[in-house]
């Protein structure tokens, strides 16, 4: 007797619904500014100040009022000097002031002239220019303007996001707390590095490229290890892992071969929905959840392939953008580049592929010369993968889809 196959689902329908699943985790911290980075903003942060504060001037020079200077070769006397941080007196008429980058523009000044385009003299400072009234002035409130949202919630924090929040004197944040994911790895073949390599075996390399991706997005990470070929002993882990776990990720163990346990394990414990993705490398994805003994509630559940390529890129296309979600981050996507192909694929697969490729100096992207979804080392090689459509053939010269791996690495 034989069993019809599960019609493939379309990646992105597969990420919408990956997306809806996600609920939104609801504990807040707040963290010092030095601590953020990384984090996802719980609220919007508003700025209570103008930035600048007041006027000031952009270039080391001298502060003049502009109707005092009606043709070059002007000579003004120096009334006073202005260094950053210095309060100003009022410009006298018909005199300047010299000013250092930052310093505040004194009342009365409409105008800065750089000090290349003036001849200094013993108290007095010739303008080899005519200026006009707003040069090389910064006007208060030209970065930010009070009451204004200078960071959204939603938004994964990244350096320049502390920078600005510094510049209008937040201290603190308040972000979303970090998913707690636990990880597990099936297989009896599996060894760690530093062993033997007995006979059959191989080395579990996805342990360490999962861990270190889900390090990299914020993470709190519990390593369950390598979990033994049986029924009873995955359950068992999988109970444990639900209890103080927002996501329980494995890799491996989806097939239906007696030594497959993962998919009746979590059957058994909670729910599984198995999904066959019209995707190259990394067709098998399941998704589910296992219930808490306390009867508290469910830890998410997400099964990636075995292949280490395959869990690698359904990591970044799946894994990364539903940990986003649950942190509240509305705007998963990565953005695609046009690019020109150094190569040809004239035998495209039925399903969308995604192949490992880099940029040359020209900005064209060279293939990997295998794509086989074991061969890890192109995952090293690549800076990025070609998103092509399913039957969709490419030559030399074709405009396709990249997507950057730094982009996808970021978490």
């Amino acid at each position: 007797m034989t069993t019809q196959a599960s019609p493939l689902i379309d990646p992105d329908i597969a990420l919408q619904r990956l997306l809806a699943a996600a609920r939104v985790l609801g504990e807040t911290h707040t963290v010092p500014l030095a601590a953020a980075l990384g984090r996802v903003l719980a609220q919007d942060v508003h700025s209570t100040i103008d930035v600048p504060p007041a006027d000031n001037t952009a270039m080391d020079g001298y502060a003049l009022r502009s109707a005092d200077v009606t043709a070059p070769g002007a000579r003004l006397p120096v009334s006073q000097r202005i260094p950053a941080g210095a309060m100003p007196q009022p410009l006298q008429a018909g005199t300047a002031a010299r000013i250092f980058t930052g310093g505040l523009i004194p009342p009365g000044a409409d105008a800065v002239v750089m000090q290349e385009q003036c001849s200094a003299e013993a108290d007095a400072v010739r303008i080899d220019v005519q200026p006009k009234a707003g040069d090389w002035v910064r006007r208060r409130g030209l970065d930010v303007q009070a009451g204004s949202v200078v960071l959204h919630a939603g938004q994964r924090l990244r350096p320049q996001d502390l920078g600005l929040a510094a510049s209008v004197g937040v201290a603190t944040l308040n972000v979303r707390r970090q998913p707690r994911v636990a990880i597990l790895f099936t297989g009896d073949e599996l060894a760690m590095p530093g062993e033997p390599l007995r006979p059959g075996a191989i080395y579990n390399s996805n342990r360490f490229v999962i861990q270190a991706l889900l390090q990299a997005a914020g993470c709190e990470v519990t390593d369950f290890g390598i979990v033994p070929d049986r029924l009873e002993a995955t359950r068992a882990v999988l109970r444990q892992a639900a209890q103080q776990h927002d996501l329980i990720l494995s890799t491996g163990g989806m097939s239906v071969g007696e030594e497959d346990h993962v998919k009746p394990a979590v059957q058994a414990e909670g729910a599984l929905d198995l999904w066959q993705i019209a995707m190259k490398p990394g067709k098998p994805l399941a998704y589910g959840h296992v219930r808490r003994g306390d009867g508290q509630g469910e830890a998410a559940f997400i099964g990636l392939p075995g292949n280490p390529v395959s869990s690698f890129i359904t990591y970044l296309l799946f894994v990364r953008p539903y940990l986003l979600a649950l942190q509240g981050v509305t705007d998963t996507a990565v953005q695609t580049l046009p690019v020109r192909a150094a190569f040809d694929w004239p035998r495209p697969d039925k399903r969308r592929e995604y192949l490992r490729v880099r940029l040359n100096a020209q900005g064209e992207a060279e293939l990997f010369p295998s794509q086989n979804s074991a061969v890890l080392t192109s995952t090293v090689w690549a800076d990025g993968l070609v998103d092509n459509p399913p039957q969709q053939a490419i030559a030399r010269g074709d405009v396709v889809r990249y997507l950057p791996l730094s982009s996808l690495l970021q978490g």
